[in-house]
């Protein structure tokens, strides 16, 4: 198959044989979408740093016209493929006295090391099957807008938390994908925003960080407050609404009726480390560097580093106390 010409039947056989391999790799759905600039999406990019609600996360504000065009972070691209991984487990939280709940995509192993293991796998299926074809794979680590590809691509559609959703197994899924030169078949239609008159995510978070439909601000987030945040000290408004959350947040995601139709994951390095979904408060607080960086090798907890971890931990104490 040439990269840049195909016939119909070319196309319609090529894209097949990635779907076909993808699942066998391990992924749960596959969808493929046409590259093109992204201009609505980038209005609401530039709008939501405008209003300053990425925070310090500095790195958002950096070029959005690369992150709204898959072509300008690989010249050439032709096709946009998506890769989705369930990532769901079914485990609750231990939320006794003096422990702090974890985030469920942190219970496992570090997302971003098993999912490019598969990106790379299927980049190399792709490249000896087609001789000559480029592609650049990522997963959350460069200037990909993933989950509105993911919309692109028909394999689900943004939730009003600003998540992407799906029909067969919910929001709990990471989001790869692959830039590419061939010309595939690409997605015709998005699938139906199904979210209708519900507001359960956003009446649900006791930040109020859903601000409006399909807007997070990141000030006002559990989430961001508890891994992306450098500050020393968590602000007032944002701790005494904690509710046990020593890592990341998933309140807007457990009560969203979708997750009703979730699905246990097939990978096995999902399920929690240690048997842990969540963590002693002292474990955290006696950490040094060493022992932390020892304690989460392979892990996404790693993000908060040592000083932002013990932080909440000490922040959840002195709540209890």
């Amino acid at each position: 198959m040439n990269a840049l010409e195909s016939s119909s039947f070319e196309r319609r056989s090529a894209t097949e044989a990635i779907r076909s391999r993808a699942l066998d790799i391990g992924f749960d759905a596959v969808g493929f979408a046409r590259a093109e600039e992204l201009i609505d999406e980038r209005a609401h990019l530039e709008q939501w740093l405008s209003d300053g609600m990425h925070a310090e996360m500095k790195w958002m504000e950096r070029d959005p016209a690369r992150r709204s065009d898959p072509r300008l972070v690989m010249p050439g691209t032709r096709t946009v493929i998506v890769l989705l991984k369930n990532y769901y487990t079914n485990h609750g939280h231990d939320e006794g006295p003096g422990k702090g709940k974890l985030s469920r995509y942190a219970w496992g192993d570090d997302y971003h090391e098993v999912v490019d293991s598969k990106l790379k796998s299927l980049e190399a299926f792709i490249r000896d099957r087609f001789p000559g074809a480029q592609t650049k794979s990522s997963v959350d680590t460069s200037a990909v807008l993933e989950k509105h590809w993911a919309v692109r691509a028909g394999l689900g559609w943004m939730g009003k938390h600003s998540n992407l959703i799906t029909k067969e197994i919910g929001s709990w899924v990471f989001i790869g994908e692959i830039l590419t030169d061939l010309d595939l078949e690409h997605a015709t239609e998005t699938v139906e925003n199904h979210c209708g008159t519900c507001t359960a995510c956003i009446d649900a978070c006791p930040t109020d960080a859903i601000v409006s439909d399909y807007v997070v601000d990141s000030r006002r987030c559990i989430s961001y407050a508890t891994i992306e945040s450098r500050a020393p000290l968590m602000p007032d408004e944002i701790a005494e609404k904690l509710d046990g959350w020593l890592y990341g947040c998933d309140i807007c995601q457990d009560v969203c009726p979708w997750n009703r139709f979730q699905k246990g994951t097939s990978e096995e390095g999902f399920q929690p480390r240690n048997g842990e979904s969540s963590m002693k408060l002292e474990e955290v607080l006696s950490l040094n560097e060493e022992t932390f960086s020892e304690r989460f090798k392979g892990s996404a907890m790693k993000r908060a580093k040592l000083t932002g971890l013990q932080r909440n931990a000490r922040t959840l104490k002195n709540i209890e106390d």
